[in-house]
């Protein structure tokens, strides 16, 4: 049998330079289960990374492997463009239990193409059709995807600076952080720093911000580090965007489908916005995307809006059987559960070692802010991120048999975005090996 160097030999030879994840992970992966890889050298590692946060249910959920035996065994079809099934009428109707009642009954839904950057760039000719504007709001440190479109609304500013002409039009917003808060004040104040700003520069005749085709946010920030956006905040723009008919875009494609303890992220907030951006988990590990949005937006005329691949059935059935496992309450209870029980474990090592400078997050969403204690000082008067310290962290974990991905400023932010139906027993090896490797890491930078 060949070995995990094989084929990441070759892997690096034949494949793009984009490759990301094989240059922190030189694994070839042979088989895996529920949070589990094991990879071609016999290594079995506790899986936090959980592609990206699509494995809602961990590796092989064997209700999920049935139903997709069971439909390839069935003679139904595969691949149905926009044609509909009996299976995408119970994916739809599925879709629609999950969704606030006050949406559920206004709802259109548009199938696109398999990536999550696909229902963003759907999601903007949307709202550029139905309102014939043209510019959009975003929010500094969010993440809407890599598409050419979705790339623009993106905060992250390494990709788009070998990018020349991203989509135009796009104003970025403060983001609530209270961390770093980009007002400089922090806590409560910084939040209401925000939404002042916000809402004095939407209704300013003299700001110089025309109004806007829609406003996208996240209602907890995934790549720019595990940041959830306060419940206040998320309040005010909901109503500044209705008092003005401003559509409002939550992008749930990382943070919904359960990860935050509810359905979708908002829910903690009580809104309800105008469009959803759903994606990774609810195709159950099938590629799916999908927008959901206010029927008043429904401006499209036919062939509007398109891709090949949005007849996805296989998705639909996996994505069925995905939401209706964790809209239950009492599944949704144990992710909030779980989530407490790490974030405890995680804010008692804090109180251990220097490093850490941050914890937040929400359910089975959250994130560790490295530091350099040593370091300089940001305008807050707290040291900078440390990407150097929590890819060290990162490397020592991996080493450990222990996969979890980096994000937020600098890469210094490590990030859960395990299975939410991971075992307890398993959170406790996990956490383990992190307080471990923290403990290691801290010693080093801090004697």
């Amino acid at each position: 049998m060949q070995s995990n160097q094989y084929f990441v030999d070759r892997q690096s030879e034949y494949e793009s330079s984009a490759r990301s994840y094989p240059r922190r992970f030189p694994i070839a992966i042979r088989s895996a289960k529920g949070s589990y890889l094991e990879d071609m050298d016999g290594n079995k590692y506790i899986d936090f990374l959980n592609g990206a946060g699509t494995l809602a249910l961990g590796h092989n959920d064997d209700e999920i492997n049935r139903a997709m035996i069971e439909h390839i065994q069935s003679g139904a079809p595969l691949h149905t463009l926009d044609l509909t099934t009996p299976i995408k009428d119970m994916f739809v109707e599925t879709l629609f239990s999950i969704l606030p009642k006050e949406m559920a009954s206004r709802a259109k839904v548009q199938f696109c193409s398999p990536s999550g950057t696909d229902a963003t760039d759907a999601a903007i000719k949307l709202c550029k059709t139905a309102t014939g504007r043209s510019t959009v709001i975003a929010f500094s440190g969010g993440y809407h995807g890599m598409g050419h479109g979705a790339m623009a609304l993106t905060g992250n500013c390494n990709a788009k600076n070998h990018v020349a002409n991203v989509m135009p039009g796009v104003q970025f917003m403060p983001y609530p952080y209270s961390y770093r808060c980009p007002m400089g004040i922090g806590g409560e104040a910084g939040t209401k720093a925000c939404i002042n700003y916000f809402e004095r520069l939407l209704k300013d005749p003299e700001s110089g911000v025309t109004k806007p085709a829609a406003v996208i946010i996240e209602p907890i920030q995934g790549e720019g580090g595990a940041i959830p956006a306060p419940v206040e905040f998320l309040q005010a723009v909901r109503r500044v965007t209705k008092e003005l008919g401003i559509p409002l875009i939550c992008d749930e494609i990382q943070c919904g489908m359960g990860r935050s303890g509810k359905v979708f992220a908002f829910e903690h907030a009580g809104i309800v916005p105008d469009v959803i951006l759903i994606s990774k988990a609810i195709g159950g590990a099938q590629p799916m995307s999908v927008v959901v949005y206010d029927k008043d937006l429904d401006k499209w005329g036919p062939g509007a809006h398109a891709g090949t691949f949005r007849g996805n059935q296989l998705a639909m059935v996996c994505g069925t059987v995905i939401m209706k496992r964790i809209s239950r309450p009492e599944f949704l209870a144990d992710v909030t559960r779980k989530g407490d029980m790490m974030m405890e474990r995680i804010r008692k090592l804090q109180k251990e070692v220097r490093i850490i400078g941050d914890v937040r997050g929400t359910g089975l969403m959250f994130g560790i802010e490295f530091i350099d204690p040593n370091g300089p000082l940001d305008l807050m008067g707290v040291p900078e991120p440390s990407g150097e310290i929590a890819a060290k962290v990162q490397r020592l974990c991996f080493e450990n048999k222990f996969i979890m991905e980096k994000g937020g400023r600098n890469g210094s932010v490590m990030r859960c975005l395990c299975a939410l139906n991971i075992t307890d027993e398993d959170i406790d090896k996990a956490m383990s090996i992190f307080e471990k490797v923290v403990r290691q890491v801290d010693a080093d930078v801090c004697n």
